[in-house]
């Protein structure tokens, strides 16, 4: 068992679903949408990220590209959610659904990511 896959996959997996976890809810309010679950998925996003910096393979790329577009769209999410919290009186349901449509786009990254990620697994040679 190679253990730096162990660890390289464990963070892929769990980016796209703490990503979920803050994905999943209401379109039109932030009451269900957790600001430290969005937190939590730039982090481990940024980790996993970090994780793949050093495969010099084709797939390593794809899945850094991958990874580089969650990252940006979810701080671009929080970005917008701070800017709005400090300069609005009130969120409007135009800036709510543009925080969750980007942590949607960046959802659908990690799942690609995954895809590829198991893909490449089961191509592996044992």
């Amino acid at each position: 068992m190679n253990l730096d896959k162990v660890i390289s996959g464990f963070f892929i997996i769990m980016a796209m679903t703490i990503n979920f976890g803050f994905f999943y809810g209401d379109m039109d309010s932030l009451e269900t949408h957790s600001k430290y679950e969005l937190f939590a998925a730039i982090v481990v996003n940024l980790i996993a990220t970090t994780l793949k910096l050093g495969d010099k393979t084709q797939m390593g790329s794809v899945l850094l590209a991958t990874s580089l577009v969650a990252d940006i769209q979810l701080i671009a999410a929080a970005t917008v959610w701070a800017v709005a919290a400090y300069t609005l009186p009130q969120m409007d349901r135009e800036i709510i659904s543009m925080i969750i449509s980007l942590s949607g786009g960046a959802l659908l990254a990690n799942i690609t990511s995954v895809a590829l990620y198991v893909g490449d697994t089961l191509k592996a040679k044992r």
